[in-house]
């Protein structure tokens, strides 16, 4: 029985939508930026020679891990997400997934991608299961009651760095503990410069993820942010005394850290929103671009 144009457009439209709200539910660009941060971990670990299967077995296992994380963070997170304007429209939030449907693709999601982890070892799938855990219920709930979740939820989103060298050598290396540092530092100034600009939003649901004493937009956040750029660079100083980067790539992170630090003392100088703007996007430019130069040192 053939079905007429106005039910295949139905169709179709459903399709699309559960779709588009599977996008929504695993927060897909910030999924791939995270999925981006492990594979080129792994590839620095593997001094620049990727074996495609692995690579390919991390970019599947590491994308379902993330998204199940977000997807819980969605769940769990729901009453809030319906009083910020620009979660408003999230698929739990709205009621066009139900709860249950959302948990059982959260959980379909851990155990496929926990288990593509481990295949590479087991150290690689329990810290894939570490992060999960620890960015959804940890630093989740933790949101609403300090601002000390930014500094408990920068873990779980630098431990991708890790589960990409471990992924690649099977234990804990110099690699992963630098890749980590490298990643856990500038999510500071980078989530600080975000919380700026949505501060509102975040105030309406009751986050409060500035660093300052009432969590209010003032030149501590600034302060701090620079504090952490300053830190970026002592830690590009100390992977060049231990070996880990060469010379040229240790100017280019400087480099890169003195800009995303200037970026700092403009938002420490004015307290605007267009410095905040001016360093939320200088801090996307800086963690690729690191990356990137470290990839190249091990050419």
């Amino acid at each position: 029985m053939e079905r007429n144009p106005a039910q295949q457009l139905s169709i179709w439209s459903g399709m699309t939508q559960a779709l588009a709200d599977f996008g929504l539910l695993v927060k897909f660009k910030l999924s791939l930026m995270v999925l981006f941060s492990a594979l080129m971990a792994y590839a620095i670990a593997g001094v620049g020679h990727v074996n495609w299967l692995g690579f390919s077995l991390l970019a599947i296992g590491g994308f379902f891990v993330t998204g199940a994380s977000n997807a819980l963070n969605e769940v769990l997170e729901r009453d809030f997400d319906r009083l910020m304007p620009r979660t408003a429209n999230r698929p739990v939030a709205t009621g066009r997934m139900s709860v249950s449907t959302a948990v059982l693709l959260a959980g379909l999601m851990a155990l496929i991608g926990v288990s593509m982890l481990t295949l590479f070892n087991p150290l690689t799938g329990f810290l894939g299961m570490l992060s999960l855990i620890s960015y959804a219920f940890i630093y989740t709930p933790l949101k609403r009651s300090s601002p000390l979740a930014v500094a408990v939820g920068a873990v779980p989103g630098a431990l991708p760095l890790i589960i990409g060298c471990t992924a690649w050598d099977g234990a804990l290396t110099t690699t992963a503990l630098m890749l980590f540092t490298v990643q856990f530092l500038w999510q500071f100034p980078h989530f600080w410069a975000v919380a700026w600009l949505a501060d509102e939003d975040y105030k309406r649901a009751g986050f409060y993820m500035l660093p300052s004493r009432n969590g209010d937009k003032d030149a501590t956040t600034g302060l701090l942010s620079l504090l952490f750029c300053g830190l970026m660079v002592v830690n590009a100083g100390i992977g060049y005394f231990v070996g880990f980067t060469g010379l040229v790539a240790t100017g280019a992170l400087l480099a890169l850290n003195i800009y995303f630090g200037y970026r700092c003392w403009q938002l420490y100088r004015t307290c605007s929103r267009e410095a905040a703007r001016q360093q939320m996007f200088a801090s996307f430019l800086h963690l690729p671009l690191s990356l990137i130069v470290l990839l190249l040192d091990k050419f």
